[in-house]
């Protein structure tokens, strides 16, 4: 077996195997190599660099022992695959559903997930989108402190047992998204620097310091994050990526990191014949991430829009602290809904300055809107579901605006049964002063909110960590499964008509009233009619429409109106 690792600044490198120690040559180019042909799959091993060590393989594709443990090799040729044909759903008629392994079920296996996803075939579901599995700290997180970026977390089922969740997936029709961290590196377990220069004091990040994309040596630390996006395409199979946070990569290269990744992601379509969806989430409402390199743009699919989440929660929630204070009017509502971006040049108070730029004639199934997510919800003082804070009307009310609105739509896990369970930070790091910074740092963040820090769980706790494990019996009781039957209704409606995934914005039109909290939306033959105001009001609809769904048994239609009582909506079936 063929050992390589990238040190170019160390004076000696050897391989370590058990006790024993092998001295590995040093290249030209700062790779360091050994070639054991007695070595197989599954033996243990890290390296020594500089006489200090052993430690993990910056690349490990398998970490049993942790984070601060030696690596393991793999084969990912031995895996039997059960699965070698299933669709290739465009993202545009893509209803995507988020989960994270350690909560979404009592064991927080990969394994055990499988057991769900009959769950996920039945609502409607296209694609499943997996928060970050790359080796983090600890046995429970959110995945974003990952440090063994190709090693799947060992808690919850490493390596094999992700193919196994993916495999099940593809054999249900489902496509898997997984969502990837290249802006930063979790502080606990972190061996790169022992390496070489992964990281540049140029830019600083929220995290510290920033990976080094544009400086001396950046060319291998480019080909490290290639190639991590590339091996879970190619090797964990997986339909494609989201992004996470692209706004904090921090790269001046003529040649970004995103459209190099991109790039290099359609050279492998090339290869394998299948289509790989690459999602930037991004707070910068700039749509040249999703526009072609040959106008100037990154390439990449789509990208999360924000803004859409932000309309609807602070007009049905009254919340306006922190970048809430952008939105709350149904004027913002009817914004996300015809031009995506809310705020595309225009003014912002939350920053004090102008922010985004239109999107122009991209269509909406460039952009991944939400009503809810792990940040909006996780990034609460005591993580509130949406459901919690507004009551189980409004809730219907955002579902029917998101399933229907233009921009592909994306569940959050236990969304669509109104979960009672809330969705907390929480983490298991080893080393207590790291525990404690965690701890303290999670409540100074929620200052700008104004929620109290004595209201905030402890991440280190486990009971933290419990609290957010989805109640799967609830979903057979009466209240959740009304909710339930709500979702998957407004699911079918919108993968039955065309027009809700066409994605061409000038069809949309929008009606509204600000002081009487009222809109209507107008997409070929549906209508869909909600009142958030205080009191009922009647709405005009086209001729020859029909009440389809109803959020409330007390709406009625009649000579051409629709009339709503408050905190309801109602979808309307005609031709167009």
């Amino acid at each position: 077996m063929l050992f390589r690792v990238w040190a170019p600044a160390a004076r000696d490198v050897q391989l370590a195997l058990g006790r024993d120690r092998q001295q590995m040559t040093h290249g030209d180019d700062g790779w360091w190599s050994i070639d054991l042909p007695s070595v197989e799959a599954g033996d243990d091993y890290g390296f020594v660099v500089d006489g200090e060590g052993p430690f993990p393989d910056p690349r490990s594709r398998w970490q049993p022992q942790g984070v601060h443990g030696i690596s393991r090799t793999v084969d990912h040729g031995a895996f039997t695959w059960q699965c070698e044909d299933w669709p290739a759903t465009p993202l545009a008629q893509a209803v995507i559903y988020e989960l994270h392994v350690g909560t979404f079920t009592p064991d927080g296996t990969f394994d055990s997930a499988i057991g769900k996803l009959d769950h996920l075939v039945r609502l409607g579901v296209t694609h499943v989108e997996v928060m970050p599995v790359a080796h983090f700290s600890g046995e429970r997180g959110w995945g974003y402190d990952g440090v063994d970026l190709f090693a799947p977390h060992e808690a919850y089922g490493g390596p094999d047992g992700l193919k196994r969740l993916v495999d099940a997936c593809h054999l249900r029709g489902l496509r898997v998204l997984l969502d990837v961290v290249y802006n930063h590196l979790g502080p606990a377990g972190n061996y790169l620097e022992r390496f070489g220069p992964y990281f540049t004091e140029r830019y600083h990040t929220p995290w510290g310091k920033a990976i080094n994309y544009d400086q001396a040596y950046a060319d291998e630390v480019r080909r490290f994050v290639v190639d991590n996006a590339l091996m879970w395409l190619r090797d964990y199979r997986f339909d494609g990526l989201r992004l996470d946070a692209i706004h904090t990569i921090l790269d001046q290269s003529a040649v970004h990191i995103l459209e190099k990744l991109a790039a290099e992601a359609r050279v492998l379509e090339t290869q394998t014949g299948r289509h790989y969806d690459l999602i930037a989430e991004s707070d910068l409402n700039d749509p040249r991430l999703v526009r072609d390199v040959t106008v100037g743009g990154h390439g990449l699919d789509a990208a999360w829009s924000d803004d859409f989440h932000h309309a609807l929660h602070a007009l049905l929630t009254g919340e306006t602290a922190g970048y809430y204070q952008d939105f709350g009017r149904m004027a913002d509502l009817a914004a996300a809904l015809t031009r995506i971006y809310v705020y595309d040049g225009r003014h912002s108070t939350y920053r004090q300055r102008a922010h985004g730029r239109p999107i122009g004639s991209l269509h909406a199934s460039r952009f991944v809107v939400a009503s809810q997510n792990h940040d909006q919800v996780g990034n609460r003082a005591t993580g509130e579901r949406l459901v919690h804070l507004a009551g189980r009307p409004r809730a219907k009310v955002a579902a029917a605006v998101l399933l229907l609105a233009p921009g592909v739509p994306l569940l959050f896990q236990g969304e669509e049964w109104a979960a009672s369970t809330p969705f907390q930070y929480f983490t298991a790091h080893e080393d207590p002063d790291l525990a404690r910074a965690v701890s303290e740092g999670r409540k100074r963040e929620f200052a700008a909110f104004g929620w109290s820090p004595a209201d905030v769980p402890d991440p280190q706790d486990a009971a933290t960590f419990e609290r957010s494990r989805l109640q799967w019996d609830e979903v057979s009781r009466e209240k959740h499964r009304d909710m339930l039957e709500w979702y998957r209704a407004l699911i079918a409606l919108r993968r039955a008509v065309p027009a809700l995934t066409d994605g061409d914005l000038r069809s949309v039109r929008i009606d509204f009233n600000e002081g009487e909290r009222w809109l209507t939306m107008f997409r070929g033959e549906v209508t869909l009619a909600l009142n958030v105001g205080e009191t009922e009001q009647s709405l005009p609809v086209p001729d020859g429409h029909g009440l389809n769904l109803t959020s409330d048994a007390a709406i009625t239609h009649s000579n051409g109106y629709v009339t709503l009582p408050p905190d309801s909506v109602a979808v309307l079936m005609g031709h167009s």
